[in-house]
């Protein structure tokens, strides 16, 4: 039977790229010169330190950090903003987690939504990715085409196609 594997994986090498082209590019600039910067990832834990001098240069980084993963391929959900700013001493430091896999409440969101399309297929979750599987490939391209229309907050990445 045709199948596939939805997950949400970020590529290490790829996003460690990424880190050291906005780390370049931050100290380039002339609004950063002469201030505090600290941009660090964690590569145990998915995580991207930030510290700046004020809450704006922590949001100048963060959008240097979006454009340049979007250009390498990562997708702007891959981070999770939803943690504010927060002063320690003189310096703001911002702690963005890099979502790597998907959860268990957003598998069950994604089966939910697979089930709600009406279409003869079958999804069951594996750890962090979800395997779909139907009698018919056109019924799975049908799922990967719907699933590109669903809001989630999380990229999806289509793998391991079986005919």
């Amino acid at each position: 039977m045709p199948s596939f594997d939805m997950t949400s994986k970020v590529d290490l090498q790829t996003l460690d790229n990424v880190i050291n082209t906005v780390k370049k590019e931050i100290t380039n600039r002339f609004d950063f010169k002469d201030s505090h910067v600290l941009i660090e990832l964690n590569k145990k834990e998915f995580i991207v330190n930030l510290e700046a001098d004020s809450d704006m240069k922590i949001d100048q980084i963060v959008d240097v950090l979006i454009s340049r993963g979007m250009k390498q391929g990562l997708a702007a959900e891959v981070y999770d903003l939803s943690k504010d700013a927060y002063v320690s001493g003189k310096v703001t430091k911002k702690e963005v987690p890099v979502r790597n896999g998907i959860k268990q409440d957003d598998a069950k969101k994604i089966v939910k939504l697979i089930k709600d399309t009406g279409l003869k297929v079958q999804a069951a979750i594996q750890d962090d990715t979800i395997r779909v599987t139907a009698k018919k490939i056109d019924d799975l391209q049908l799922i990967i085409q719907a699933s590109k229309g669903w809001s989630l907050g999380i990229p999806l990445q289509y793998v391991n196609m079986k005919n």
